[in-house]
């Protein structure tokens, strides 16, 4: 999904800039709202865990990878708001200290995976979660179909930026194909490493998980042991 430099023209990736910078913006007010002294710290730890399984990659078949976008992941996690910051320091990092996307093309990558992937993935979950039980399992199920949903989404987001701006001689109608039928395969795996790491989250702390907040723990606690009578004290 990174967009590397040189796929598009300048104005559309001065275009993206605009756009990823404005969202950034809009995303440092709408923070304040979600973070406090308990979530700050794990929205680090978030970022931290989108960065390394980004660099990880699956197979899709015909010599292709994919990799987790983590945008709804991260907004189910953290908020929204909160998940667009993430993913763009995330962005951010790769694109500097590993070339991964190119700082020409930041500006690209970040409105695709931190706009879009978050936008459409939190959207189709506030969606689903509205009709579905408010259960682990209408969680689990509406963050799935969220997850799977953001990944073609931002693909087709880069078709549409490509045909306005693309600089490769490629046919549009190749490049909507390929895009289109990859990522459909690349969101299944983005929906079940989702799925998985918030099932791990939601078993032993579902008040950590900001899209789950009418969930808590059930565990009870342990009964304080009793000292029998006429016992030592």
């Amino acid at each position: 999904m990174h967009v590397p430099d040189g796929f598009l023209d300048a104005p559309t990736s001065v275009a993206t800039g605009v756009v990823a910078a404005g969202a950034v913006a809009v995303a440092l007010r709408g923070a304040h709202r979600e973070l406090d002294e308990r979530t700050a710290p794990l929205a680090g730890l978030t970022a931290a865990f989108v960065f390394a399984v980004q660099m990880m990659n699956f197979p899709v078949g015909a010599g292709t990878s994919g990799h987790l976008i983590g945008g709804a992941l991260t907004a189910v996690l953290v908020g929204p708001w909160t998940a667009v910051l993430c993913m763009t320091v995330v962005l951010l990092v790769q694109a500097v200290l590993f070339a991964d996307g190119g700082l020409t093309a930041l500006g690209t990558n970040v409105t695709l995976m931190a706009v879009v992937a978050v936008a459409v993935g939190y959207g189709a979950y506030r969606l689903l979660s509205a009709v579905l039980p408010r259960t682990r399992t209408g969680v689990l199920a509406a963050a799935g179909v969220g997850a799977f949903l953001s990944v073609p989404a931002a693909a087709l987001a880069f078709v549409g930026l490509f045909a306005v701006g693309g600089v490769a001689d490629v046919p549009i109608g190749t490049v909507a194909a390929t895009m289109g039928g990859v990522h459909l395969l690349i969101g299944i795996g983005e929906a079940l490493i989702t799925v998985a790491v918030l099932a791990a989250v939601l078993a032993v702390r579902p008040d950590l998980v900001w899209g789950a907040r009418s969930l808590r723990a059930a565990t009870p606690l342990a009964p304080r042991p009793t000292t029998p009578a006429g016992g030592p004290r």
